[in-house]
């Protein structure tokens, strides 16, 4: 599975098939089911249960002892329970990578293999929480009342505009970090992507004009973070049009978002935005035309998302971009959400911090680009899925900027 990118913010960016040059398309449907049986996950010991003085350690009447301490202290459950490093991988199942809103039973094979990549690249222990509820206000109070048992909270497949209200209610309900992958995930692997592409090609981010094909989450996330980084000129393009201040029927997501970019104050349809831009980057399902990429700057950056088929296919993109990326495993530079989630938490966590700053986020996008570094082109913009330095790499930057900023 790599990128699907719907307007509404469907992200499927995970990299469960994680394997660079691999088309998951040619996995038979036996080997993926005979995968899933019984799911994917499963708890493991740090010791072994092989006696009763063992026994009597882990649960009673040992565990009494623990339990106490806890009770006259309650801090000392970060040293003695599995919850401070517990990430709860959260969805209701409404907008589940290309599926839509399939519903929490059907949601909960990716949530579990969200789950297992946590493991496999950050060493985080992770349970999926799968919630038969799309109400904002059940969803905030299930999660204060379970705050207890988790440590960090990864917000999954939650269908846009109710995502960034979750978000926003969850990071201020809770004391620990919290993040909608679908959102920043994917911007954090952008903004890396396109740094990449700018040292591959000797351009500067800041001078860059960029357009931004989507408005769900990823679109307004990629936006946002850009904008952060210094990109002075982004334009955001949904089915309607480009977005500007003066356009009817926009949500407050939307209004917001048209009042922080497109600064020349452009208006029509995606070909109005592309001529002469030098990135386009797609996050939304509506394919992109040969004729509209051939208009944008010479040797510009395609970042065509969608999945299983970009937005625009990238043999055809490259006949005009010097640099070409998409979300599948089987063409050159994938991005891919598994570069930044697992170390950004990992990071957070090892940091104690309460939450997850944009700064945080940036240092993320610059860990993941300076791997990508060592090996620099245009076919390489961008780690490997697999790569092994990509998560320490993260979770190092992650915890130093939390504690530069004092974000404990």
């Amino acid at each position: 599975m790599a990128a699907h990118f719907d307007d509404d913010g469907t992200d499927g960016t995970d990299g469960d098939d994680g394997t660079d040059g691999i088309d998951g398309r040619t996995l038979t449907e036996g080997e993926i089911f005979a995968a899933h049986e019984g799911g994917k996950l499963s708890t493991g010991l740090p010791f072994a249960l092989d006696d009763q003085r063992a026994l009597a350690t882990a649960y009673t009447p040992g565990v009494a002892q623990v339990s106490r301490a806890i009770a006259g202290d309650e801090t000392l459950a970060q040293r003695y329970t599995w919850a401070h490093r517990l990430v709860a991988v959260v969805s209701d199942g409404s907008a589940v990578l290309g599926l839509g809103n399939i519903g929490p039973r059907a949601a909960l094979p990716v949530m579990e293999g969200k789950s297992a990549l946590f493991k496999a690249f950050a060493g985080l222990d992770s349970i999926p929480l799968v919630l038969d509820t799309g109400d904002v206000d059940e969803i905030v109070e299930t999660l204060v009342r379970l705050r207890p048992t988790f440590g960090a909270v990864n917000l999954e497949d939650i269908s846009a505009p109710r995502c960034f209200e979750l978000e926003q209610r969850v990071v201020e309900a809770l004391d620990c970090p919290v993040m909608h992958d679908d959102q920043h995930g994917t911007a954090i692997v952008v903004l890396a992507a396109l740094r990449g592409a700018c040292l591959a090609t000797a351009r500067d981010l800041a001078p860059l004009r960029v357009v931004i094909t989507g408005a769900g989450a990823a679109g307004v996330a990629c936006a946002n973070i850009l904008l952060a980084a210094g990109v002075k000129d982004v334009i955001v393009v949904d089915s309607h049009g480009i977005l500007h201040t003066g356009r009817a029927h926009l949500n407050p997501i939307k209004e917001e978002l048209a009042a922080h970019t497109n600064p020349e104050g452009r208006t029509g349809e995606l070909s109005d935005a592309c001529n002469g831009a030098d990135v386009l980057i797609g996050v939304s399902s509506a394919l992109v035309p040969e004729d509209v990429v051939a208009t944008m700057s010479p040797d510009g950056i395609v970042f065509a998302l969608s999945n299983p088929d970009p937005e625009i296919a990238p043999e055809v993109a490259a006949r005009h971009a010097a640099v070409v990326a998409t979300g599948r495993s089987d063409f050159p530079n994938q991005i891919n959400n598994v570069l930044a989630f697992p170390g950004v938490f990992r990071g957070a966590l090892d940091a104690n911090a309460r939450y997850i700053s944009e700064g945080m986020k940036l240092a993320a996008a610059e860990a993941i680009a300076s791997v990508a570094a060592e090996k620099l082109s245009t076919d390489h913009v961008v780690p490997g899925a697999m790569d092994p330095r990509v998560a320490p790499a993260v979770a190092e930057a992650v915890a130093e900027a939390a504690r530069r900023d004092g974000l404990r």
